[in-house]
Parts: structure tokens; sequence; C-alpha cells
């Protein structure tokens, strides 16, 4: 009898793992508790907390999300050796249900790294899949780079892990090389090719790369996969990962071709959404599926007349489908505090106290300085409460700028409690602010990304600066804003210069998983 389930698909989010690879994207202990809460809240199946071994900080993190979590699998990766494996289920061993996900790359160009033969290969496979099944009875196994592999030997890796003991197979097109009807047709013939393939559960971990990380997903479910692994926002390596809110509201729309059903309330994607993109630092494209700004959005003068008569002519769902209001209650000057609680718990942030009086306080200045406030702007004011560090504050800057150069930035940069002021110069008043914070703040970071947007339309609108920074490996995301682009880029970065001053204390260099070695590093 088959343990897999026909029409149900599982959502396997690997945000917090796969996700937070993605440079500039770490996130500290509490924003990782934070996000594995509203995963759990919102009905994904299998979560993929961390990667145990890479560091202190990910193992604590993976196991405290395997002690709060009420109803997902929580999972953690090793690599395919025994010292992984063991620390892996000492992080997930808690959990009402664990599971350890091992791998190891099969494709020529990744035996090649660790220069095992296909034999080798095969053995090392056995005993770490047996090894992992020994302490836990819920194992994944992926062949890394699954996509790139010769025909011959994945559908023998297959079977060599299926007898040891995995329970899932995940088959990854890691450099998201694939196309979807080869993703359908590699899992329709491991399925009938692979002894014991249909007492296991397929699952797919589409990059996209090429874009086609939904469509291959997808794909790989009409061939008789029944599991996704994806994340929010589609965050991840390179171009990112198949995007959790993509696939489940195509199998929502689309139920008459795809008769599929998922455990996720589509209803809490919104809200994810926005967190995610606050605390990874990577905010979501206008134009993004689902959830970018412009999803349900329409100028063409023949969609809006449409959308009057008819809002099916012009869109395949509702907004209240991924937890968007139908309506936008606009904030102003007049509103106080419950008004303000409630329109901020309605976006999905819930703020004690002490940060809601901040996020007022702030709220009435931006009221007096703009005419209407709208949900982009509230999140964005809250957006700014989520420093991890304060050792640096900006008290003020005046900046001189104009067609004549150099521009001039004045600054009183409090560091560490101590005030400082210097009048720096620059190429523009962006230039010069930086130049003053770098002044009175030396450090050795580099400027990877420099990025502006208005958040609302109007000229009183609130810009959002997000700048990436990188010292030594490490990377520093920060994102500000206010209705002066310059103010609003000086508190970016300094933000940026927080981060980076917290993961200096709390993370080794090497540490983190975009370093940990290959396959046998530390043995």
């Amino acid at each position: 009898m088959t343990n897999r389930p026909e029409n149900r698909v599982l959502i396997f989010d690997t945000t917090l793992r796969d996700g937070e690879q993605s440079p500039g994207a770490t996130m500290t202990h509490a924003e990782k508790l934070e996000i594995a809460e509203m995963l759990d809240e919102m009905g994904v199946d299998i979560i993929e907390a961390g990667f145990p071994i890479a560091s202190e900080g990910d193992f604590k993190a993976v196991a405290e999300i395997a002690r709060q979590s009420k109803q997902a699998t929580i999972c953690g990766l090793a690599r395919a050796n025994f010292k992984d494996i063991d620390r892996c289920w000492e992080a997930v061993k808690h959990a009402r249900s664990p599971r350890i996900h091992t791998f190891i790359g099969t494709s020529p160009l990744h035996r090649a790294i660790p220069n095992l033969t296909q034999d080798e290969m095969a053995e090392r496979i056995h005993d770490t899949v047996t090894h992992a099944r020994n302490l836990c009875d819920n194992v994944q196994w992926s062949p890394m780079d699954a996509t790139r592999t010769e025909w011959d030997y994945l559908r023998r890796v297959v079977e060599i892990a299926i007898k040891a003991g995995a329970t899932t197979i995940n088959i990854p097109d890691t450099v998201g090389y694939t196309a979807p009807v080869e993703s359908a047709d590699l899992i329709r013939r491991l399925i009938a090719d692979v002894p014991g393939a249909d007492e296991i559960v397929f699952a797919t971990h589409c990059h996209n790369d090429l874009g086609m990380a939904t469509a291959n997903a997808l794909a790989a479910v009409e061939g008789g996969a029944r599991q996704i692994e994806c994340t929010i926002n589609g965050l991840g390596e390179r171009a990112g990962n198949t995007a959790l809110e993509e696939v489940v509201m195509a199998l929502k729309v689309r139920h008459d071709i795809m008769p599929y059903d998922t455990g996720v309330d589509s209803r809490k994607i919104m809200n994810i959404s926005r967190r995610v993109a606050t605390v990874s630092g990577f905010p979501v494209q206008f134009n993004k599926a689902i959830v970018g700004k412009n999803a349900f959005a329409h100028e063409s003068g023949i969609h809006q007349d449409g959308m009057l008569k008819n809002a099916e002519t012009f869109e395949i769902m509702r907004p209240e489908d991924v937890g968007l209001s139908a309506t936008n209650l606009v904030m102003g000057k007049h509103s106080g505090r419950a008004a303000l609680r409630s329109k901020l718990k309605e976006l999905g942030f819930e703020l004690a106290d002490n940060q809601l009086n901040d996020v007022f306080v702030r709220f009435k200045e931006l009221a007096d300085r703009k005419k209407e406030v709208y949900d982009e702007d509230l999140i964005a004011l809250v957006k700014q409460n989520d420093a991890v560090s304060d050792r640096l504050k900006l008290k003020s800057l005046k900046v001189i700028c104009g067609t004549e150069g150099p521009q001039h930035a004045e600054m009183v940069l409090l560091v560490d409690g101590e005030e400082k002021s210097i009048d720096a110069t620059g190429d523009g008043p962006v230039d010069a602010t930086f130049n003053a914070i770098k002044a009175l703040f030396p450090h050795e970071a580099r400027l990877q990304l420099y990025q502006v947007h208005a958040v609302t339309e109007g000229t009183d609108a609130q810009a959002t600066v997000s700048v990436r920074l990188e010292e030594e490996g490490r990377i520093g995301t920060g994102q500000a804003a206010d209705t002066d682009t310059v103010v609003a880029s000086a508190k970016a970065y300094i933000n940026a210069v927080n981060r980076l001053l917290v993961r200096r204390e709390k993370t080794a260099p090497g540490a983190d998983v975009k370093n940990v070695g290959y396959l046998d590093a530390g043995e």
C-alpha cells in the first residue's frame, strides 16, 4: 500500500534554510523563530528550519523551532556524513514530528568535488541514509543536481536510498536547468522504474535561474511528486526558488486541471510575505506574482472599466484569498493609537506597547507631512523598528546640494551613546552623507547595493531605501523610510552597519551556512 497521498501535495518550506542562503538575507535568532511560527500557523507541512552543523546559532535556532512547533514537521539539513547527521538529529529530535534531510551531489560535476567514484558514492549514500534512519523514522534524501545526473546512475542511487530507509526522495533542479516537460518525465520515470518508489513520497526542489521554478514544480506534481519544496517570496540562492505563494495559489485557482489540495491557509500569505521581506532585507518586486504591489492593481482604462463591472474580468483570484483587505482604510493625522494598532494588526504586525508608542510618534510626524498615510507607509514605519543593534544612531543631518559641488553633509551621530559630528563632502548628497558616517565610525565595509523606491505616489511620498554592505564575507542589510530620501539613505546605511556589528560579534568568519565545506568539513 502506497504512502504517497494521491490528491494531497505536501508543502515543504525552506525559507529559513535555502532562503536564508541568499547573500544578505541572514536572519537573527528571534526573526527565525517568528517566521517559523507564522509558517506553522499557516499550515505548512514541513519546515526546513536550518543547517544545524553550519554554526552554533543555526543549531540553537533549529532546536528552539523544533520545540515550539505545534503542527509542522521540523526538518534539518545534513551533508552525507555521520557528524552532520548526528548534529541534525540533536537539533530536531525534540520536535513533535522531526525529520532529517541528508544530501549529496550526484551529477558528474558534483561527484568530482569529493573525488568519489560512482560505487564509492553509492556506498556512502547507503551508509549515511541508514545512519539517519537509525536515528529518525522520517528521513529525506536528495541527490543534489539530480537533473544533470546520468539517468542510470540517478535511478541506481534513488533505489539505494529507498532500500536504506529514506521515506521521502527529493529531486532537486539545483541550478534551475530543467524545463517542465523534463521535470514531469523525470518523476514519472523514477516512480515507474525504481523498486519501492510507490511506497515513498517524491519531492521536487526547483530553482528559478531560467524563470521556470514554479512551472517545473507543478509539472513534477503532474508526474507524481507529492511534495513541493519552496520559499516565501521565492527567496533563495541566485535567482531564488519556487515561491510558496505561487504554487499554493496555482493549485487553488487551477483545481480544474490540477485537482490537488494543500493544507496551507492562503489568507495568511500576504502577512508572511511582508514579514519575510522585512527581516530578510529583500523587498518584493512590484510585479511579483500574488504578493507584488501591482498584483491586484489596474491602470489601463479598459481594465478599470472591466473591474468596475465585474472583478473576474481581469482577476483570477480575490485579494482576500491571499490576505489583502478588499478596501484600504486610509490613516491620517486624526487617527489615534487604537486605530493604528488595529490597522497594524490587519497588516500582520502585533506590537508591544512601547513599540506601538514609537511607531505612533513617527506616524503622527509623517501624517503632518502627508495628506494620506497608506498601508505601505505604515509597513515602512514598522520596518524602522527592525534594527538589531543601536550602537549607531542618527541625531541630525543637514545637506547642502545643488549644481555646484562638492556637496556637503553636516551630521551628528551617536556612537555607543557618544555624540560625534562632522562636515563631510562627496559627489552628491548621498555620497557626502555616507562619507560622513564612515568618517565618524571608520569601517572597511563595501557598499554592494543602494536602492531607492517610493512607497506611495506623490511628491510627498516616503522613500524606502535599501542598503547592502559587505565586510570580510559578512553581509549586512538595512532599510529605512522617510519623506526625505537622503535621511532615509543615512538611516538605511546606519541600520546596515548595526547589523554588521552584531554579526561581527556573534558569528566567527566562516561559521555561516554559505561557507560550510562541501562534504567532509570537520571530520
